[in-house]
């Protein structure tokens, strides 16, 4: 029988599944890295969010290893050299919460350009500022995306549908323009593009992928969104945008400063990094708390999606 070791609180769905394959579930979510540690050798199957980085040190310990589910996009915090090594299969779930990012973009950016965050803040403190809050339309803007993955496919989709012009890079993808996206070089979409959205995973190569050249390199006055990893934005260019006028408004659901368990974020003795602060107090900044695919509906869907994929992996043989 094999065991999987869940190490973070997934939709039950991939539990039960698991169970109807007759596979043994093990709760590891409340046990610590050293007790953690005992019981890998025993593990099949790995089910993880982002509470610990499994570098080969960590995977060292299951030896019996067979594939890590990863509840979520992103693959950063599992080395996944190390795992092609072992013939370890990698599993992930984009397809789960690409609309639940598409709406979050689509919502700060709305917010942004119509200043709805300002408003409410105004009105509840009894100032009625309509010239002030006049707001500009997203219809027939140029928007500009970095990546066009499940997410990025995802939000081209959704932003669509307001008339916008929708253009994409990605270096590792061609051929994907359609009746909604245009596909582009990076050069072009800079000069064209009066938002700006990324929607890459964090590498080596993406981190700090925005910084004072690209703000440099943009044309226009433009809104910059960010639902991908927060290193591939230097908070500092965003600060020095905001300042300039270059950046007309930010919204980031991820941040620079993030640690591995989200969960902790505020929990430190350091001082606030001067550029944070920054943000913290500007207006015409809209945070959260990477959340952009954390949804009730992309709650079941990412356990759906790896369900399947181990489903197929173990019909195709690719999983025995």
């Amino acid at each position: 029988m094999k065991k999987i070791l869940f190490l973070d609180t997934v939709h039950e769905n991939l539990e039960k599944g698991f169970n109807d394959l007759g596979w043994e579930c093990i709760d590891g979510t409340g046990l610590d890295f050293l007790k953690v540690a005992k019981i890998l050798p025993d593990a099949n199957g790995i089910v993880i969010r982002s509470r610990f980085t499994l570098d080969a040190c960590f995977l060292q310990h299951a030896t019996n290893l067979q594939f890590i589910a990863r509840s979520g996009a992103g693959m950063e915090n599992i080395d996944t050299k190390y795992c092609e090594a072992q013939n370890i299969q990698l599993f992930n779930a984009p397809e789960g919460n690409r609309q639940a990012v598409a709406e979050h973009a689509l919502g700060m950016l709305l917010t942004l350009m119509n200043r709805l965050v300002i408003g409410n803040e105004e009105v509840k403190s009894g100032k009625w500022d309509r010239e002030g809050n006049r707001g500009v339309e997203l219809s027939e803007r140029t928007v500009g995306l970095i990546g066009f993955g499940n997410n990025g496919g995802a939000t081209g989709r959704v932003l669509s549908g307001f008339g916008c012009e929708i253009l994409a890079y990605d270096k590792y993808k061609s051929g994907f323009g359609n009746e909604y996206v245009q596909e582009v070089t990076l050069e072009e979409l800079k000069e064209r593009s009066d938002v700006i959205s990324f929607h890459i995973p964090q590498t080596e190569e993406t981190m700090g992928m925005f910084n004072q050249d690209f703000l440099n390199g943009m044309k226009k006055a433009f809104y910059l969104l960010n639902l991908s990893r927060g290193k591939v934005v230097e908070t500092s260019a965003v600060t020095e945008g905001l300042k300039s006028g270059k950046i007309l408004g930010a919204g980031l659901d991820v941040l620079e400063y993030e640690k591995t368990s989200f969960e902790n974020f505020f929990d430190s003795s350091t001082e606030l990094p001067e550029d944070f602060k920054f943000l913290l107090k500007s207006n015409k900044v809209i945070l959260s708390p990477h959340v952009g695919g954390w949804t009730v509906e992309s709650y079941r869907k990412l356990s759906d999606v790896l369900l399947e994929k181990v489903k197929n992996a173990l019909n195709t043989g690719a999983l025995k």
